[in-house]
């Protein structure tokens, strides 16, 4: 891993792979990255409900890896840190990149280093013969299995990914998102990346009134059948159709954190609950009354 490798902690290890649904440590293969993956994007949330709740992270492996043992989600810094850190600790050779996400707003590519972008090196198969894999739990509408890191289409259930060159350092790469879903892509570069390429970045991103985190309270999932998005208090699918339900109960909107997210917030409190309830529905009337 290309940050400081932090010794093995097995009881961490072993908590976090019960959380990903393994009784045991699995071997280095092909076929653990991709069940790794899968698990990964499937039961721990991508997520701004911390920024909500008015908490402040870190972004150092051993960090991300604890707040997500602990039954939270993240966004891409903790998803991508902690599963960069699981897999090396699991003896797979994985690199850290200084990366940047192109929303749909943003009219350029970019490699700020508001994203955590990894790659697997050294784990060869039939259809992969130089071993080289794309991997990333870390952008919510991203994708659901690891992708060769070759240049190509990849069709991944109802989604559409593609990899190429990036024309910001063609030694680097470009993560072109499916049309369909709210980002771009995503490019990032081809050297070793630390946690302090990444800070400031990580700072804006929870912090700043311009963040997308701090302006939008997000929780996703992907799975076989697409993605779960839930912006505030609207849930939709995003697969083959989309569908949309307003949720307009405290009760149900907890609920579906915990039962559609796997994000039950039991470590936190009634009165911030509550205050977080407030928050999510002052937000969705200023939004409704803005749409006119």
């Amino acid at each position: 891993m290309s940050t400081t490798r932090p010794p093995v902690d097995e009881s961490l290890r072993d908590a976090y792979l019960r959380r990903l649904g393994f009784a045991t440590p699995p071997p280095a293969t092909v076929e653990t990255l991709y069940t790794l993956h899968r698990a990964q994007v499937e039961r721990i949330p991508y997520e701004s409900v911390w920024i909500w709740l008015g908490e402040r992270r870190k972004i150092e492996p051993l960090d991300s890896v604890r707040y997500l043992v602990s039954g939270r989600g993240g966004y891409c810094f903790h998803h991508n840190g902690a599963m960069a850190t699981l897999l090396d600790w699991l003896g797979f050779r994985v690199h850290w990149h200084v990366a940047g996400v192109q929303g749909g707003g943003e009219p350029a590519p970019h490699t700020s280093g508001d994203h955590l972008a990894l790659t697997v090196t050294d784990l060869p198969s039939d259809t992969n013969p130089d071993g080289a894999w794309f991997i990333d739990a870390g952008l919510g509408v991203g994708p659901h299995e690891p992708m060769p890191l070759r240049v190509g289409t990849y069709t991944q259930g109802p989604h559409t990914y593609g990899l190429r060159p990036s024309d910001l350092d063609p030694a680097g790469w470009r993560w072109d998102g499916d049309p369909n879903l709210s980002l771009q892509g995503m490019d990032f570069l081809p050297g070793a990346a630390t946690t302090a390429d990444l800070q400031a970045e990580h700072e804006r991103l929870q912090t700043s009134p311009d963040s997308t985190f701090v302006k939008f309270l997000i929780v996703l999932r992907r799975d076989a059948t697409g993605v779960d998005l839930l912006n505030g208090r609207i849930l939709k699918h995003l697969g083959h159709t989309e569908t949309k339900t307003e949720l307009n109960t405290r009760a149900d909107w907890y609920a579906c954190l915990a039962d559609k997210f796997n994000l039950s917030l039991s470590d936190v409190d009634e009165p911030a609950k509550t205050a977080l309830w407030k928050k999510v529905t002052t937000a969705h009337e200023q939004q409704l009354a803005a749409a006119g």
